[in-house]
C-alpha cells in the first residue's frame, strides 16, 4: 500500500510506482486530491518536498479512508444471486459489489476496478487468488466452494450424462 511505502523510499518514487501501479495521470491524482497539478508536477520532479497537509491529500486520494465496500469477483450469474447489500460485522456496515468476469483478463480487469473505486479487499476464486494479489494492493480473499456445491455439480452432471 501507498502509505507504507512512503515510509520506506523516497516520497516521489514511491509517488510515481504508486500512479503507474493503479494507472493514473499526474492531473487525474491532482483532481482526486484537489490539489494543484503544478504542486503534483513539482513533487514528482523533485523540486518540492511536500507538505504534510499535501501528503494526506494524496494518500487520502490514492487510499480513500472510507473503505466500506468489499469485491466479490465472480461470474454474473452468481452476481445476480447475492445481489448488492449491506452486511454488519463487528458494529461496521460493509456494502457488497459484485464484479462480474468470464475470463482471467476480466478478472484481472475487474480487480484493478475495484481496487481503483476504494475497494476495501476482494473476494475470487482459488485459481485466481494468487494472480490478483500480486496485481493488487488490498487483501485478497478465496471464496471456497463447501461440500454441497460440488455434490450439486455432480448430480447436474450425472442427469446429462443419462
Amino acid at each position: 500500500m501507498f502509505s507504507r511505502v512512503i515510509f520506506r523510499q523516497e516520497f516521489k518514487q514511491a509517488l510515481e510506482e504508486a500512479l503507474d501501479r493503479k494507472q493514473i495521470s499526474l492531473k487525474e491524482l491532482a483532481e482526486l486530491a484537489k490539489i494543484p497539478v503544478a504542486t503534483i508536477y513539482k513533487i514528482t520532479s523533485g523540486e518540492r518536498d511536500p507538505r504534510l497537509s499535501t501528503v494526506r491529500a494524496i494518500v487520502q486520494a490514492l487510499e480513500p479512508f472510507d473503505q466500506d465496500t468489499i469485491a466479490i469477483i465472480a461470474a454474473k450469474f452468481l452476481l445476480d444471486e447475492i445481489g448488492n447489500q449491506t452486511i454488519s460485522l463487528d458494529g461496521k456496515k460493509y456494502r457488497i459489489k459484485g464484479y462480474p468476469a468470464h475470463t482471467m483478463e476480466d478478472c484481472i480487469v475487474a480487480a484493478v476496478r475495484a481496487e481503483k473505486e476504494g475497494a476495501a479487499g476482494l473476494i475470487c476464486a482459488p485459481i485466481l487468488a494468487a494472480l490478483i494479489e500480486r496485481i493488487v494492493d488490498i487483501p485478497v480473499v478465496i471464496l471456497k466452494p463447501d461440500i454441497s456445491s460440488y455434490e450439486e455439480a455432480i448430480k447436474s452432471l450425472t442427469r446429462q450424462l443419462e
